[in-house]
């Protein structure tokens, strides 16, 4: 066992230099941020040397502090609340220590309070960052609206939720419901479609500083050991350029700790009403490879999803069983001089036995199919990024590789090839297996000068470049026999320069103006079928072309106190075109743009938080992945639209440890000029059938969604605590696409959810229980796209279900 001598020569490591720096007033600035961040700037702008002799006290949150004040002032105010306290060890170097427990005493006559001989300091209200401006914005100076879920409210049972945690928390973010790693996203009503096809996402989703996906459905990547998730609503084109139409999703996984050992462990068993069991699992594990410069931190998980869909057709039961699998390791390493250096490698692999859905009527948890209909999804990440700091200045320079592998089969029909679209696919039809496979490689790379300022000011010029491949094998088979369909190969090479700044011409007024320059190199072709045949349709499908776009913004936020802020933004964002499948030809789809201006407010005082905003976007040559009238997927602009969308979310805190929060969001959205095949509907054929109410709405996007939540944490002994929260969550009516036969209705549905936790800083045991009212429901009118002009297909929620967890900390 190391001596005493050793032990606080350790703790006292120094996490800046110099090691004899004199304790001097400096003028600090450090926002609200984990304890082990905060000490790092400080020890930055003070001087002084700062260590731990508890390691476990670095992911505390610490206070924000601003002034200018001396190493050992900073330091009382940062760590107010948190457990933990200081004491000197040496001139300007000092430990941090947990702060003993008090004994248990029973109370006594209070005296008279003392007149203080200072004023009593008022502490600072916690400052929120958000990080996904790319230069550090405090939350009251971001012109825009935006919603941030702490890492640390996560259990392991959200976390493998993946995606469905996160729109089971921010009502502005929507998804279909195939199954996951085969969905689409959508945030405040930019929605396309419900289809996966070479289309570009409207949502650009990053893991860290890389981005994940291009023209390729979310991969529902597991939420283990995350610090914190970031939806940044609306149009983002200034910094995150094609595809964020919608807005960006921002997973921030935890670093490596350079200076502690240790990780976690869980396991978890789930028992779902009407179904299979299911279980999941993980490990993390921290470790420095040399103290204070280079650490390593992997993460190992798995899971059975118990399936609840029986097959009466076949007599099976609970077929829709998935498996996943995955891990992450990352390599950090500070060498001295501000430079860090972070290399990491993302994998997971989902494997779905069977499709999801279900037929209308009856129990709502069976269908009656010919052939099993399996998925699976396979991503890997693997990205660099290093970072240099002077100041308030910051360099970063990232390059990212992402591969993903999408592989479906539906239920099909056996159909002859008249010219007539009228001969639709239906149930009625001979059983055959339609079979996609997507293979989607992109390769990123961007460098960024920002530097930050004070109350949201600064200035941030960057530059990047991107290419996506996407390449698409389709076949049919019935019975023996099997046949290749027209398959494509997308590829998108894009140059961009982008730049932002933010000043304040008046106290308390910060305006933002920005822009994108980026320029695209489009190509594809065919395969899997002769360039005759498969030109039929646009001759000229196959030629590349080019696309130079600007996109410009302007922002303001004024804050007439430090509680209140308003603000008011005006962005574009943009999409390339590409070419798609119809049938067994090809053809050309165009580029899209949209248009957004938005307005809202903040509010946060000590006890109450209030957010509302309004948005009203215009679309130009709305991009859609389709089924065309014989099922098969393809492409196509659909004409212009517009979205208006309102939106509202709170928290009330009466006591400590309670909380309650609510959320409301509106959404009217419409296709107000129709080209392609929905120049005509068929709206004899929607009447009579009653599959909608109105074809021209955009597809996905609850015209009302909802959410109550709570939570209560309280001290049971002086080991234990307790954690209940609560919630119910409302989705409104939505359609499945555009057009009389897409047109149908789903959703009007209430989930909700109620978990307790019991346990101490190394271990906890969990009970969760969703659905509570055991609801059916209907999350995705789709299952086989060569079924669907019969209207009979559903996704019920997952029945009631109950899950014990046990974690475990080391």
């Amino acid at each position: 066992m190391p001596c005493r001598n050793s032990l606080l020569f350790a703790a006292a490591l120094l996490i800046a230099p110099p090691a004899l720096a004199q304790e001097s007033a400096a003028r600090i600035d450090i926002p609200a941020a984990a304890l082990g961040d905060a000490i790092r700037l400080l020890g930055q702008q003070s001087g002084a040397s700062i260590g731990f002799r508890d390691p476990a006290l670095r992911s505390l949150r610490a206070r924000p502090v601003s002034g200018r004040l001396t190493a050992q002032q900073a330091l009382r105010r940062m760590l107010r609340g948190t457990g933990a306290r200081i004491r000197q060890v040496a001139p300007a170097t000092y430990l941090i220590e947990k702060a003993p427990t008090p004994p248990v005493m029973r109370p006594a006559p209070r005296p008279a309070p003392a007149v203080p001989d200072t004023p009593a300091e008022t502490d600072p209200q916690p400052v929120i960052v958000v990080t996904g401006t790319k230069r550090d914005v405090p939350l009251g100076f971001y012109p825009g609206g935006v919603q941030i879920i702490a890492g640390e409210t996560l259990s392991s049972g959200d976390a493998a939720g993946g995606t469905d945690a996160i729109e089971a928390r921010v009502a502005s973010v929507v998804s279909t419901h195939l199954g996951p790693g085969r969905n689409k996203l959508f945030i405040r009503g930019i929605a396309d479609s419900s289809f996966i096809g070479p289309t570009q996402a409207t949502v650009s989703q990053y893991w860290g500083n890389s981005r994940i996906s291009y023209s390729a459905p979310d991969p529902s990547l597991r939420l283990y050991d995350v610090g914190r998730i970031e939806v940044l609503e609306g149009p983002q084109g200034t910094l995150y350029g094609a595809g964020s139409l919608g807005g960006v999703v921002r997973v921030v996984p935890r670093a490596p700790d350079l200076w502690s050992t240790g990780g976690t462990a869980w396991i978890g068993g789930q028992a779902i009403q009407h179904g299979q069991p299911g279980i999941d699992g993980g490990a993390i594990l921290n470790m420095p490879l040399a103290e204070g410069k280079l650490a390593l931190r992997a993460l190992a998980f798995g899971a059975i999803d118990g399936g609840y869909i029986d097959d009466t057709g076949r007599n099976l039961r609970d077929v829709n069983q998935v498996r996943t699998i995955g891990g992450r390791a990352a390599l950090r390493y500070e060498p001295g001089d501000d430079w860090s250096f972070m290399l990491s490698g993302v994998g997971q692999r989902i494997k779905g036995e069977d499709s999801q859905y279900a037929e209308r009527g009856g129990d709502g948890l069976s269908r009656s199919s010919a052939t099993a209909q399996p998925y699976s999804n396979g991503f890997w990440l693997t990205d660099l990024v290093a970072r240099k700091q002077w100041d308030a200045t910051e360099l970063t320079l990232s390059a990212g590789y992402a591969q993903q592998h999408v592989f479906e089969q539906f239920e099909g029909a056996t159909l002859p090839r008249p010219e007539d679209p009228s001969f639709a696919p239906s149930a009625m039809a001979a059983a055959a297996s339609f079979r996609q496979s997507e293979d989607i490689s992109m390769l990123t790379g961007e460098a960024r000068l920002a530097r930050r300022g004070e109350n949201g000011t600064g200035w941030l010029i960057g530059a990047s470049l991107l290419r996506n491949v996407a390449t698409v094998d389709r076949d049919m088979q019935s019975g023996p026999f099997r046949s290749a369909l027209t398959g494509i190969r997308n590829s998108v090479n894009e140059a961009t320069l982008y730049g932002e700044m933010a000043v304040s011409p008046l106290r308390d007024l910060v305006l933002t103006f920005g822009g994108r320059l980026t320029h695209s190199r489009l190509s594809g072709r065919s395969q899997d079928v002769l360039r005759a045949v498969a030109l039929r349709v646009d001759p000229e499908a196959e030629t590349s072309r080019s696309e130079t776009r600007l996109l410009p913004s302007v922002a303001l936020a004024f804050r007439p106190d430090d509680r209140l802020t308003l603000f008011a933004r005006y962005q574009q964002g943009f999409r390339p075109g590409g070419i798609a499948v119809r049938r067994d030809f090809i053809q050309r789809f165009e580029g899209d743009r949209l248009y957004t201006t938005e307005g809202g407010l903040r509010y946060g005082g000590p006890g109450f938080d209030l957010s509302a905003s309004v948005a009203w976007t215009r679309w130009k040559d709305i991009q859609a992945d389709l089924i065309d009238g014989f099922g098969f997927p393809t492409t196509s602009n659909i004409g212009d639209g517009r979205v208006f969308s309102v939106g509202f979310s709170g928290a009330w805190r009466p006591a400590p440890g309670l909380e309650f929060d609510a959320a409301l969001y509106l959404n009217d959205s419409k296709v107000t000029s129709f080209v392609w095949i929905l120049q005509a509907p068929d709206t004899a054929a929607l009447n009579k059938t009653g599959r909608g109410e109105d074809y021209s709405r955009l597809p996905n996007v609850a015209d009302a969604s909802a959410r109550l939540g709570f939570s209560y944490a309280a001290g049971l002994t002086q080991r234990l605590d307790m954690l209940v929260r609560g919630y119910a969550r409302y989705v409104g009516k939505s359609t499945l696409g555009v057009g009389p036969i897409l047109g149908q209705l789903q959703g009007d549905y209430v989930d909700s959810g109620l978990e307790l936790r019991v346990g101490d800083e190394t271990r906890s045991i969990s009970l969760a229980l969703t659905n509570l009212l055991d609801t059916r429901g209907n999350r995705f009118a789709f299952g086989s796209p060569f079924l669907l002009r019969d209207g009979n297909q559903i996704t019920p929620l997952q029945p009631r279900s109950v899950r014990i967890g046990l974690d475990l900390a080391f």
